[in-house]
This record gives structure tokens, C-alpha cells and sequence, in this order.
């Protein structure tokens, strides 16, 4: 008889048990970048942001559409590679995620762009800057950083305006990244009267540009701009001053912007060339931006990049939608997160009816003593 009576017992809790896991929804919201090969900090930057934001929303204890959620994240590696991006895009769509937060190239986001409006599934990035990716007007894609037009012509006024540059070379690495903000750069600085006495290339794998610095050292030019990522933004300042070309200034997007820049670069002097430009705030400006940091660097030390705010606030943003739109499928929720108007911890974010930032900000910095500092 008591036997018995356990075994009603163990199986009225098991029931109550089953009930309660029955109410609970898993809710995966995927995440892309390069968290393989020699851009691997700015994916682990990236995915930290986001996987810091699922653990805070699921100590919110969340309800949408009568179900208590559970945030996973579902992180994927593209390698920087436009194959990768496109092959870990489909494997998001096949797995159902609700959104997806990235890629952190423009060469890989704008691809993938694609397999996300196929898929109906929304996508946010804080980091792919090209111009291009909003052109198609898919309704799943949202940008939440200032893009290329922005950054280019932000650093090319600079160069006219204060610094008084009359002549400059540029050199990009043929991604769809680099190649775009150089482009927008060159045209905002010939429209300012600064000439382009020299244009080279070269890819987002090389490290030795000896022989393209060399034949711009010919030109003599009083600045050099950079179309591309901080591996090769490193060395090549380390090469600019073997070369004696230490007066020349160094001007690069916020592919080059980070702090990573000043352990590439193996103190060369002329790491104190550089002006930089990244979409949005300094973080010391950013309405959330010092306790954040202050959070990011306790749980993740010395991995702070430039991205990782952009992406806890585009994980934060997702799930913001799905609460208004009290539903956690992209087909309902969607049209919600157009609509947004999102504080932020790095601003408040809504958009334009295209997927752009609404009135998005840039800060340009220059390295003081080896620091990242915005000017």
C-alpha cells in the first residue's frame, strides 16, 4: 500500500513537473562572425555581446504570448568567408531560429542577407558597414551602426577641413568592406580638392605590403587611407616606418578602429598616425556605456574589441519586438521590430523604412600612448 501510494505520489509530481517544462519555450536566436582565423577577436568581441544579453533576458523571467521563454543562442562560425557566411545562414534557417544577430563583414552580411529574406527570419548587425546591404530593401534586414557613407566622408572632412591634407593614397583589400569605404572616402576627399596621387590592393590575408608602400613613398602623399581590417592595418604600420614614412598620416574605418591595433602594430611609432572612425558614440558617450563596459570586462576580460555593445543591444532589440509583438515568430514579430524605438546601451535605436539606423552618429579616435582615444 505505501509503495503504491509513492509511486501516485512521484507521479503527480512528474506530472506538475511535465506541465511546467510544457509551459516553458525554448527560443533560439542565432548569432554569425569570424570566430576562426585572424579576425577571430572581433567574432569572440561580437558573440560575447550577444551570449551576455541571452543570460541577462533569461534572468528577466520572460513571458510572450502566454509561455515563460528561454533564450538559447545558437552561435555559428563564418571565418570571415562569404561561402561560410551563406552555408551558416541556411543552417540558421533550417534550425528555425526566431532572428539572427550579425554577420560582422559586410562581405559575408550582404550575401547572407539574401538567405534570411528567404527564410523570413530578420537579422540585425552592429558591424557590416557597406552601404549595399540595405539597397535590395529586404524587410528582415536592420543595421543599428552609421555605414560607410557616413564614415568615409566623416574621415575624409577631417583630413580636409583640420588637417589641411592636400594629397593622399589609398589602398584597400578588395572585400566588399574595405573596397566600399575606400571608395567613399576617395570621392568625398577629390570633392574636397585632396588629391589621389596613388591607388594600390591588396587582400585581407596579406601581411607584407612593402612593395605597394614603396611605390607610394614615390608619390610622397601626406596621408595614407586604409580600406580594410586591423591584421593588415598592424604590419603595415610597422612597414610605413621601416620605410620612413613616419610623418604620414594613417586614416582607416572602423575595421582598423580597435584596440587590437595597438598590439599589431609592436610599437611603431607610427601607430600615433592614426585617425579612425567608428559608427556611433564613444562608449564614454553611449547613454549606457561605462557600467556596460564595466559588466563586459568583468565576465569577458581583455576582449573588448568595438563591436560587443552593438550586439547585446541587437539580441536586446530581437527579443524587444517579439514582447511587443507578443509573439516569437519572425513572421508576426517582424513588422514590429521596423517600428522600434529602443533605448539602448548605445543609443536609441529606430529605423529608417529601409532597414538604416535612424540619425546614427560616428566618433573618430586617434591612439594616445598606445590607447584607443576618441578625439
Amino acid at each position: 500500500m505505501q509503495l503504491k501510494l509513492k509511486l501516485t505520489v512521484v507521479a503527480a509530481i512528474a506530472a506538475v513537473a511535465g506541465v511546467a517544462s510544457a509551459q516553458e519555450q525554448v527560443v533560439k536566436i542565432g548569432h554569425v562572425a569570424p570566430v576562426s582565423g585572424a579576425q577571430a577577436h572581433y567574432g569572440k568581441d561580437n558573440e560575447n555581446g550577444a551570449r551576455m544579453a541571452i543570460e541577462e533576458l533569461n534572468a528577466q523571467g520572460i513571458t510572450i504570448g502566454g509561455k515563460k521563454i528561454k533564450f538559447e543562442l545558437q552561435a555559428e562560425d563564418d571565418a570571415a568567408d562569404p561561402k561560410q557566411g551563406t552555408a551558416a545562414a541556411q543552417k540558421l534557417c533550417d534550425s528555425k531560429v526566431a532572428g539572427v544577430v550579425g554577420h560582422l563583414n559586410s562581405g559575408t552580411t550582404i550575401p547572407a542577407s539574401k538567405v534570411y529574406n528567404d527564410c523570413g527570419i530578420p537579422h540585425v548587425t552592429g558591424a557590416a558597414t557597406n552601404p549595399n546591404l540595405t539597397k535590395p530593401g529586404y524587410k528582415t534586414t536592420f543595421r543599428i551602426i552609421a555605414n560607410d557613407n557616413a564614415l568615409g566622408a566623416g574621415l575624409a572632412f577631417y583630413a580636409a577641413d583640420t588637417l589641411k591634407l592636400k594629397t593622399v593614397a589609398i589602398i584597400d583589400d578588395r572585400t566588399a568592406y574595405g573596397q566600399g569605404v575606400a571608395d567613399v572616402f576617395k570621392k568625398t576627399a577629390a570633392a574636397k580638392g585632396i588629391k589621389v596621387v596613388d591607388e594600390q590592393f591588396t587582400t585581407d590575408k596579406a601581411t607584407d605590403f612593402m612593395a605597394i608602400l614603396t611605390a607610394i613613398k614615390a608619390k610622397n602623399p601626406d596621408a595614407v587611407f586604409y580600406g580594410g581590417m586591423d591584421p593588415q592595418a598592424g604590419p603595415m604600420l610597422r612597414q610605413l616606418e621601416q620605410l620612413g614614412m613616419g610623418n604620414v598620416k594613417y586614416f582607416g574605418g572602423d575595421g582598423v578602429c580597435t584596440a587590437e591595433l595597438a598590439k599589431l602594430a609592436a610599437g611603431a611609432k607610427t601607430l600615433g598616425n592614426v585617425i579612425c572612425a567608428e559608427g556611433g558614440s564613444s562608449l564614454a558617450k553611449m547613454p549606457g556605456g561605462t557600467a556596460w563596459k564595466a559588466k563586459y570586462d568583468a565576465k569577458y576580460p581583455n576582449q573588448f574589441q568595438v563591436y560587443s555593445p552593438y550586439t547585446y543591444d541587437a539580441t536586446f532589440l530581437l527579443v524587444d519586438a517579439m514582447k511587443r509583438a507578443n509573439s516569437v515568430d519572425p513572421k508576426v514579430y517582424t513588422a514590429e521590430l521596423a517600428k522600434s524605438s529602443f533605448k539602448g546601451v548605445t543609443s536609441t535605436i529606430a529605423f529608417e523604412p529601409n532597414g538604416e539606423m535612424k540619425n546614427p552618429s560616428i566618433t573618430l579616435y586617434v591612439y594616445k600612448d598606445g590607447k584607443k582615444t576618441p578625439l
